[in-house]
């Protein structure tokens, strides 16, 4: 019998909570609030409330809410949408203190965003971004405090 957690259409969700970095804790622990998934926002929303959550100091949940927004975004905007998916869950691995993961995460955000560099859409301060990300993986090991290492998503 499979005990995990599944969804109406049957696919495996992790309903254990999570800290402010999205590390599972044990059952019945309390946990930091989760974004919904699955929500539909307008990117203007998207991108505020994933600010809010980087300047919390919460990446892992504010990577939930730009996952949101890339699977919901014009094909157009999807590898955007992606990339700063993958910014914030490079952050979420600098704070954990795993460098590897950090750098691999930055990289692939920034070569996502930085095509959109030309455009800046939605006020998205990309080549900001590329450069916060490049700085970052750099050294990923500065990172003590996520909320005070995270970037700003607009200029």
């Amino acid at each position: 019998m499979d005990a995990r957690d599944r969804d109406a259409e049957g696919r495996a969700r992790n309903a254990r909570p999570r800290d402010a970095l999205g590390r599972p804790l044990p059952h019945g622990a309390q946990g930091e609030p989760r974004a919904p998934e699955g929500i539909v926002r307008e990117p203007a929303v998207a991108l505020a409330e994933a600010q809010e959550l980087l300047d919390a100091g919460r990446p892992f949940h504010a990577h939930e809410v730009l996952e949101d927004a890339w699977k919901s975004s014009v094909p157009e905007e999807r590898q955007l949408w992606r990339g700063l998916a993958q910014l914030a869950v490079g952050l979420t691995h600098a704070a954990r203190g795993n460098a590897q993961g950090a750098r691999t995460l930055l990289g692939r955000g920034a070569g996502n965003v930085e095509p959109y560099a030309g455009t800046s859409p939605h006020g998205i301060d990309v080549a900001g971004l590329v450069a916060w990300a490049r700085v970052l993986a750099a050294d990923p090991g500065t990172v003590r405090d996520a909320a005070q290492a995270a970037p700003r998503l607009r200029g």
